[in-house]
């Protein structure tokens, strides 16, 4: 009899622990379905931003040389990378970027490199962008981030003025005319 009282009590236990971790694992599905939704606002599925044809909305900044930038400013056919400091794909895309951004006609004034994460993180990420791009470093969804609808990091676009000619999160995603 004492063992009955105590096979009840141990499957009581392990059905009690089993319905607190069936209720931890949903409370987790439920918060990563609201994550994935705000990130898909704004774009279209598997976009990390704003789609070919699509016009940036205004943003006004400064660059981190102190020079004041603004979707208005942007002219021509420029390139705009969007870098996470904690991303890792973003630190495995930056040499690859660093190499293209160095070949596109009209030099650094025709890149924009976004970098988002506090000064202190992303000052590493800043300086080995600089001599290819005006950079800007923003916090997560920063008024530029917000101009071109990005979700996802890293997120790269090929503009022709305030009108993004292609987008996506590879270099391969992007035509290579800009390159001279």
């Amino acid at each position: 009899m004492p063992y009955l009282a105590a096979a009840v009590a141990l499957v009581g236990a392990l059905c009690l622990l089993n319905l607190l971790l069936a209720l931890g694992i949903i409370r987790r599905l439920r918060e990563h379905t609201a994550q994935l939704a705000i990130r898909a606002q704004g774009t279209g599925p598997g976009e990390v931003m704003l789609p070919a044809g699509a016009s940036i909305g205004d943003f006004a900044v400064t660059t981190t040389e102190g020079e004041p930038l603004s979707a208005e400013l942007l002219s021509g056919t420029t390139l705009v990378g969007f870098f996470a400091h904690g991303c890792g794909p973003c630190h495995e895309l930056m040499p690859q970027f660093i190499t293209y951004a160095a070949g596109v006609a009209g030099g650094r004034g025709q890149v924009l490199a976004v970098v988002i994460g506090e000064a202190t993180e992303a000052t590493e990420m800043l300086d080995a962008l600089a001599p290819v791009a005006r950079t800007v470093r923003e916090d997560p969804q920063g008024p530029v981030a917000r101009a071109f609808g990005v979700s996802a990091y890293p997120a790269l676009a090929l503009l022709d003025g305030r009108v993004v000619i292609a987008s996506g999160h590879e270099l391969a995603s992007l035509p290579r005319a800009v390159s001279v």
